[in-house]
């Protein structure tokens, strides 16, 4: 078994169950990580003693988001520079965020996305990647980025996941979306106590892993067709490119680029302090 950095690997019987291991930075999704991540789902889709796969974070928070100025994201940021110019951002966190949660979203085999505390920006991506959500009662939902004068995360899945409206409202206002409210508005599949929340969590997965492998691929490649159908992943890209458009913009306002890494490392003590989500 080869060794990941930011994640482990624990087979369950039929169930795998992968956890983001960086609880010292509330499970910040650095760029290795996410590499991490995307090999980790593909050794998954083709390891036929999987079944289903439960995404988990280590800690009090399933992911405070993208990693934005830890030690080991400024070394990596180093060691593999990227050149410089829009149209290389442009390719980059096209291949670093949107192309892999679409692939996410894809994979042949029922993902369950395993949230308590806080799940944000980058964490709320990796979330709604997930086939289903269960949430303990404390998580908390949010994507802030007009905060910072951006549109949203790269992976704008929110108005599918909440309806247009509400999606508008946390949104523009940056507040935090509870695991009640989101599971009443279709986010979350279920809400459990904190402390019952693994055991709930694999329960569900090892009764889906009771499931023909074949049928349970098939019933997930119908619903995801039904929303191709819709326009779901053309709508993504278009997202995606409005989110491009506000990098100028937040380059203007400080809120992008090494100063913003700075300030988000910043945001990031601050919501390691707080006791509770909030």
């Amino acid at each position: 078994m080869s060794a990941y950095q930011t994640l482990t690997w624990e087979p369950l019987g039929a169930v795998l169950r992968l956890t983001a291991n960086r609880p010292q930075v509330l499970n910040a999704q650095s760029r290795v990580m996410i590499e991490e991540l995307d090999a980790a789902f593909a050794r998954a889709a083709a390891d036929d003693s999987v079944r289903v796969i439960i995404v988990a974070g280590a800690g009090e928070h399933f992911s405070a988001g993208h990693d934005l100025g830890t030690p080991e994201e400024i070394a990596d940021r180093a060691a593999r520079a990227r050149p410089e110019g829009f149209q290389h951002e442009l390719r980059d966190l096209s291949e670093l965020y949107l192309e892999t949660c679409l692939r996410w979203q894809d994979i042949a085999k029922p993902t369950i996305a395993q949230v308590q505390g806080y799940c944000i920006m980058g964490g709320l991506m990796l979330a709604s990647c997930c086939d289903l959500i269960v949430a303990s009662d404390d998580a908390r939902f949010a994507d802030r980025s007009v905060r910072w004068g951006g549109a949203h995360v790269q992976y704008l899945s929110m108005p599918w996941d909440l309806g247009p409206r509400k999606a508008k409202e946390y949104l523009f206002t940056g507040d935090y979306l509870s695991a009640q409210e989101a599971a009443q508005l279709g986010l979350v599949n279920r809400v459990v106590p904190r402390p019952a929340l693994a055991d709930e969590t694999l329960a569900l997965a090892g009764r889906i892993a009771e499931q023909d492998p074949f049928a349970l691929r098939m019933a997930k490649a119908s619903v995801n067709e039904m929303l191709e159908a819709q326009g779901h992943r053309q709508a993504l890209a278009g997202a995606f490119k409005n989110y491009m458009l506000t990098i100028p913009h937040r380059q203007d306002l400080g809120t992008y680029g090494g100063a913003a890494r700075t300030e988000g490392a910043r945001r990031r003590i601050d919501l390691l302090n707080r006791k509770k989500p909030g």
